[in-house]
């Protein structure tokens, strides 16, 4: 059963979200502000969270960022009322898997944490070994990338996708494929998301010159390494 942190203020939302999903067997700890919520995280083991954006003592983007600091394995959902496609981009820069705008279908919400969670098991086969790339140490299990005596924290979608981009390594990797394999879906925000997430991988790895990732206009990618 995988354990859910919901962190949600409305009592009745709350609720019927939280009942909802456990008709689906989730595990649900459900609590009413961000800062209940990043409490919570300190003492308990979590499969994924989602977060209302809009909650008092602390907003869903800044309990995000808090939790990626400390616990940057866990994937994560937005919930918001919020339209602006400015505050969708910002939660998808944070790293967000999702970004669901309220008013929506319990449904959807169940189906968008399977495939998450789905996703988010490829991490189980990853091999407990140190990979080089290059001049770098890639520690997939420990979420690190590391460089001489520098550490680089990673979070869970950086892992798959340095994965992803290793085992595809010098050759064409279609746009769209690549969206469907890490994003699970090719629509305009992880769209976006993704260049995001490549454009932070590029400074990862900018130590290394014959470490590249060389992108074509409208057709993919190619993490090249020399």
């Amino acid at each position: 059963m995988k354990h859910i942190l919901l962190a949600e203020d409305d009592f009745d939302f709350g609720s019927i979200l939280k009942q909802y999903l456990e008709l689906h067997e989730y595990d649900v700890t459900w609590v009413k502000n961000g800062e209940e919520a990043l409490s919570t995280l300190g003492t308990n083991n979590f499969d994924i969270c989602v977060f209302d954006v809009m909650m008092p003592k602390m907003d869903g983007f800044t309990l995000a960022e808090k939790v990626i600091e400390i616990r940057p394995e866990i994937p994560f959902v937005f919930l918001t009322a919020k339209k602006m496609k400015e505050d969708k981009i910002r939660g998808l820069k944070l790293g967000a898997d999702d970004y669901i705008v309220k008013p929506f279908e319990a449904d959807i919400l169940v189906l968008r944490l399977q495939n998450i969670l789905k996703r988010t098991n490829k991490t189980q086969s990853i091999k407990t070994e140190t990979v080089s790339i290059g001049k770098y140490s890639f520690e997939p299990i420990n979420h690190r990338l590391k460089f001489e005596n520098e550490s680089q924290r990673l979070t869970e979608k950086e892992t798959i996708l340095i994965q992803y981009l290793w085992e595809h390594k010098n050759s064409m990797i279609k746009r769209e494929d690549l969206l469907k394999d890490v994003w699970g879906n090719d629509d305009f925000f992880s769209g976006r998301s993704m260049d995001v997430f490549i454009s932070r991988l590029r400074k990862y790895f900018k130590q290394d010159s014959h470490i590249a990732i060389e992108s074509v206009r409208g057709v993919g990618l190619t993490f090249k390494i020399e």
